[in-house]
């Protein structure tokens, strides 16, 4: 291990990873009727919807631009992994020529290379869920197309429309948890500076994220469309 790797460097990556972690839990806990909770709410009006049309192209779509995206984000952090990894093979010149700037913190090459390991673990492990949410919106897919058509009375209709919207709802959480990995690389990139600072970006970064799904004025107003809708179509997802 780096001889100048002391606890608030341990500290600082732990706070880091705990972060990502346990915010989910935390906003589910602490902070009732989210965005993503709302969102859940709208996506299970979708699939009822979705079942009572006869021509489900609209639907096709809205699905495909999703599934678009995510494999665009997919390939994006592949791209940049392949960054982190091409910087980690040339640590040595890249660490001489970051210390000669005047913000960043005096810092062993070992311990350099640690430091990029650190955003290059968060960069994997968005990767990884990009990929899981991938897959989650092709089982998506296959659960929407077996739906009842219109006129059908299916006598589970209403549990396959629950457990295509729940899919599809879990996909979601997938490629957002994906998307939270860049904000906390971001909040890596701070430990160059000092650990302490890592730890405030981190506290900040969570901040955000949970003024996003509660306070901003987006948040608010889909909470509000999600009270506009009949009682009958409020059935929350979780």
């Amino acid at each position: 291990m780096p001889d100048d790797l002391d606890i608030l460097h341990v500290a600082a990556v732990a706070f880091l990873i705990a972060a990502w972690a346990t915010y989910s839990p935390l906003l589910t806990r602490f902070a009732r009727g989210t965005l993503n909770t709302q969102l859940g709410v709208v996506r299970q009006r979708w699939i009822d919807l979705s079942t009572r049309r006869d021509n489900r192209t609209f639907d096709a779509v809205m699905l495909g631009h999703i599934i678009n995206s995510v494999a665009f984000f997919g390939s994006a952090t592949l791209i940049v992994l392949a960054g982190v990894v091409g910087v980690f093979a040339n640590a040595g010149r890249v660490h001489v020529m970051v210390s000669t700037l005047p913000f960043v913190g005096q810092m062993s090459l070992e311990l350099f290379a640690l430091k990029l390991l650190v955003i290059g673990l968060l960069l994997t492990i968005s990767f990884f869920s990009f990929t899981y949410a991938l897959r989650k919106f092709v089982y998506t897919v296959s659960l929407l197309g077996g739906l009842p058509e219109p006129g059908d009375n299916h006598p589970h209709q209403a549990q396959l429309i629950t457990a295509a919207a729940t899919v599809l709802s879990e996909a979601v959480r997938s490629f957002n948890s994906g998307i939270r990995g860049y904000f906390y690389s971001v909040s890596a990139l701070f430990l160059f500076i000092s650990p302490i600072s890592c730890m405030a970006t981190t506290a900040l970064v969570m901040l955000m994220l949970f003024y996003r799904q509660t306070s901003t004025r987006t948040a608010k107003t889909i909470e509000a469309y999600v009270d506009a809708l009949k009682p009958g179509d409020r059935d929350d997802v979780r």
